[in-house]
């Protein structure tokens, strides 16, 4: 391959919103044929630099070649005659379309891009509005879409992020066929291990600059996370990361207490008869493959849907929410994996984080400026958040986005957090701070309901994990005994293999 020239060529790119410097001179040398791995920490560029490979945001400076010649990438479709397909970090449909017009829309021939789902061996009704379905078909779609313009060269961003295991496992075959037909993927994870499983090459950004281009089997994770953090900060992760679980986990909490959160006979879409209990100062798993209803089950306890039978308790009190407001106000509050669904993009940070202050106001009055001030500062300075693009949360990093997420629970109270995905797209040791974060809550009282599509943080993670297959629970495992084999096997039905909590 480093004899060939390269099918994209990228030099000297820099970017800056404001103050803050997205790029800074980055270089990135894609060869046919490869799959090459951009990766960093959050802020480091990545989605900055793909966005402007695809002609959706301009550079301040930088030059391009493909195949040698240089080009210039103005627009998305100055993009797309040049051979580049990208499937971005979020869905790119609009809610209020179905699939087929969405395709229209964009240029996109529904028959084609229905014959990319075919081969991925998926099924879609076109007719079915965005809104209607799930996240991980609706990455899947963007994949089949972006397959049906046969790229030279496939732009994945964060796309197995949302993804569980099997359909994954469908875009890794896409990007092998992709290889052995001389065309090139470059993709962005922060799954360390599909990068060494997958990848040809690995160019590592840091601060908006390419630190190093290595082949990523041969250096490993530990090299990754150095160049990605810097030695003093890969060293101080790498160590956390190797610990056993039992460093991250407590001591599960004392029974005989009345439970944070009761699920009695729940059925709503795919569930079917969940029962489940959940301590204070608990953080129980809930492990599933695409579609056996957890997505239904986060919507139900967090007030977004009403069940169709069953009974949830919060604080031994029957929760009948009709609306989000009526779980919050019961003290449930929800993570979602879709950062964007619970932010207000064009706001502050500070609004962000404030803003769940104002719906228990019962009055006009004065609003407690000092007040909520503190209360912001001590979730940022908790989290850990990077406020130099504070002035509008879409500035940030997803990573940050996320973090704001959990920061406006952590300003304004809660007894039980609904965590579904929250360490979607966030690099390593982002996710280690988040980990520790729940702990900590979890150590205060608080109980947490976490669902993860990266299976080896759940015995990271969690004190029990229930296995979901059909809508119903085929498992209870300890956490220290969810291994991904154990996982695998309950959520494929075969709950008789798992090894049962005692």
């Amino acid at each position: 391959m480093t004899d060939s020239v390269p099918l994209l060529e990228a030099r000297d790119i820099a970017k800056s919103y404001g103050a803050v410097q997205a790029l800074r001179s980055a270089d990135l040398v894609v060869e046919p044929g490869e799959v090459h791995a951009l990766l960093g920490a959050n802020g480091a560029g990545k989605s900055t630099l793909v966005k402007v490979l695809t002609g959706v945001i301009s550079p301040d400076r930088g030059t391009f070649a493909i195949n040698g010649n240089p080009v210039r990438i103005g627009s998305p479709a100055q993009a797309a005659r040049n051979g580049l397909a990208p499937v971005f970090q979020d869905p790119a449909l609009v809610p209020d379309l179905t699939i087929a017009q969405n395709m229209r829309l964009t240029g996109a021939s529904p028959a084609a891009v229905e014959r990319e789902l075919r081969a991925l061996d998926l099924a879609v009704d076109f007719s079915e509005q965005a809104r209607d379905v799930p996240l991980p078909m609706l990455r899947m779609i963007d994949l089949a879409r972006a397959l049906a313009r046969d790229p030279q060269l496939l732009l994945l961003d964060e796309i197995t992020a949302a993804l569980p295991s099997d359909l994954a496992e469908r875009v890794f075959t896409v990007m092998r066929a992709s290889r052995e037909r001389g065309r090139s993927v470059l993709f962005i994870t922060h799954r360390l291990k599909e990068v060494i499983a997958s990848c040809d090459r690995a160019t590592i950004l840091r601060d908006g600059g390419a630190v190093a281009t290595i082949v990523p089997e041969e250096g490993g994770e530990e090299t990754i996370v150095e160049y990605m953090l810097g030695p003093e900060a890969a060293q101080a992760v790498v160590a956390a990361v190797d610990k056993d679980a039992g460093d991250v986990r407590a001591t599960p909490a004392a029974t005989g207490v009345t439970p944070a959160l009761e699920v009695i006979d729940l059925s709503m879409g795919r569930v079917r008869g969940v029962s489940f209990s959940l301590r204070p100062g608990e953080i129980l798993g809930v492990a599933a493959l695409e579609g056996q209803g957890q997505d239904d089950l986060f919507a139900v306890l967090s007030g977004q849907q009403s069940p169709a039978s069953g009974e949830v308790r919060a604080g031994g009190k029957m929760l009948k929410a009709r609306h989000p407001y009526d779980a919050i106000r019961a003290g449930v509050v929800l993570v979602p994996a879709d950062r964007l669904q619970a932010l207000l993009p064009q706001r502050s940070v500070r609004e962000n984080i404030a803003a769940p202050r104002y719906n228990s106001v019962r009055r006009w009055g004065p609003i407690n400026v000092r007040d909520e001030g503190r209360r912001v500062r001590e979730a940022e300075e908790a989290l850990q958040i990077d406020t130099r693009a504070a002035r509008q949360v879409r500035r940030l990093s997803g990573g940050n986005q996320q973090k704001v997420t959990i920061a406006r629970w952590l300003a304004n109270g809660f007894a039980t957090m609904l965590c579904f995905d929250p360490t979607r797209g966030i690099d390593v040791g982002t996710k280690r701070q988040i980990y520790a974060l729940l702990r900590r809550l979890a150590d205060d009282g608080a109980a947490i309901l976490f669902f993860s599509s990266e299976l080896a943080e759940f015995p990271l993670v969690c004190d029990r994990v229930l296995a979901l297959f059909g809508g119903e629970v085929t498992a209870e495992l300890a956490g220290a005994a969810a291994d991904e084999a154990s996982l695998l096997r309950a959520m494929h039905g075969l709950a008789a293999e798992a090894e049962a909590v005692a």
